[in-house]
């Protein structure tokens, strides 16, 4: 009987997830073509880096003169400097063969394929909730690293104990967007996962170097010229910015001054550091839950985050459906997880309304559900059926 429930619940929540991801690709066909028109997008930064690399002048990835000649070549107004470290050059070069119209919907088409694959692995029978996840939805339609740092992280918390060696790989090649590996290192560390902690800074390393040995030695310091640009965009931070984040930095820094913003996102990122550490006594030392725990605890560690960075919300989102259909769900908590699965996109939408991003708050509750099935009977015995 139980099986035979678990089932139905799970057809059950099919129609909506459809739903959902068709609405996903009329957006998606929307954000292509403005990408293609004067309005631009966030993508020509990758593109454009990719050009110059595979023209054989990979420094000017960081150039911003260059940057914009190339990216307005295409026909937009705008240009976007490219920042990402240098091994994020690999996945580039390849992008610069093609024309703007045909690499902007093969890196999606990529990058989704890559996030899907190690999320239905992860949650093979729940593999509708994933593929019309919101999260990787709105990643996609910004054409931005969300999907691929996705990847990486929903590999690395769901495969650690099966594959340590790999894991530990996909935290390394986080190094393309290193501030979402911030807690990585506390978690390996902690759980005593020393195999995939020294892997992980074995790929670093190997990354890096390969990066000079490919790219040439002028390709650290371009790279680091890019700082600069990375500071102004911070800097000059206005208010449709700061609301397009979604971190607990950005309305703080709106309403309350930088000063405090940074600060308390300073004590935040310790809090997390601890949550990521403690995650395995909390959850008996279960990589799989411990790794939903600090997933969720990624989404409010850095103060630097947005909606298309968030991907990797599909495992601590649905190891709590896991858990509830195994163990059954407490009161309200199947409304609150349909609302958490839906929180990329209505966080952003209400973000327009109210005037402050309220996604931290979704990843709060996240992290606080997770908790909150460690170290009682939701773990050690399980609940009744529902």
């Amino acid at each position: 009987m139980g099986s035979l429930g678990e089932t139905r619940r799970l057809a059950a929540w099919r129609p909506g997830a459809l739903l959902v991801g068709l609405a996903g690709l009329m957006i998606l066909g929307f954000a292509y073509r403005e990408a293609m028109s004067p309005t631009g997008s966030d993508f020509l930064a990758f593109w454009g880096a990719g050009q110059v690399t595979a023209a054989g002048d990979p420094a000017a990835a960081y150039d911003l003169a260059v940057q914009e000649r190339v990216q307005t070549d295409t026909g937009s107004k705008g240009w976007f400097a490219f920042v990402n470290p240098p091994p994020f050059l690999f996945a580039a070069a390849p992008l610069g063969l093609l024309s703007f119209s045909a690499a902007w919907p093969l890196w999606v088409l990529a990058t989704y394929a890559l996030w899907a694959v190690a999320s239905v692995r992860a949650f093979p029978r729940l593999w509708p909730l994933v593929l019309a996840y919101p999260g990787a939805l709105i990643g996609a339609t910004h054409a931005q690293t969300g999907l691929l740092t996705g990847a990486l992280l929903v590999f690395a918390a769901t495969r650690l104990d099966r594959n340590p060696l790999a894991a530990g790989a996909a935290v390394g090649a986080l190094i393309v967007k290193p501030h979402l590996a911030l807690l990585m290192p506390f978690w390996l560390g902690a759980g005593g996962r020393w195999r995939s902690f020294l892997t992980a800074g074995a790929t670093v390393l190997l990354l890096l170097a390969l990066s000079a040995l490919v790219f040439g030695p002028a390709i650290l310091p371009a790279y680091a010229s890019s700082w600069g640009a990375s500071a102004r965009l911070m800097r000059e931070a206005d208010y449709d910015f700061l609301l397009r984040m979604c971190s607990v930095y950005a309305p703080l820094r709106l309403y309350a001054g930088n000063g405090v913003g940074l600060a308390v996102a300073g004590v935040l990122g310790l809090a997390t550091i601890a949550v990521a550490m403690l995650s395995w006594r909390r959850f008996g030392g279960d990589a799989r839950a411990s790794g939903a725990a600090v997933l969720a605890a990624t989404a409010l560690a850095s103060p630097y985050l947005f909606n298309y960075d968030l991907p990797f919300l599909i495992v601590p989102t649905l190891w709590l459906v896991e858990q509830g259909l195994a163990r059954g769900f407490r009161d309200y908590e199947k409304l609150g997880l349909v609302a958490l699965w839906l929180a990329p996109y209505a966080t952003r939408a209400a973000a327009l309304l109210i005037g402050i991003n309220p996604m931290p708050l979704a990843s709060v509750a996240l992290l606080a559900l997770i908790w909150s099935r460690g170290g009682s009977r939701w773990l050690a015995k399980g609940a009744p059926a529902a």
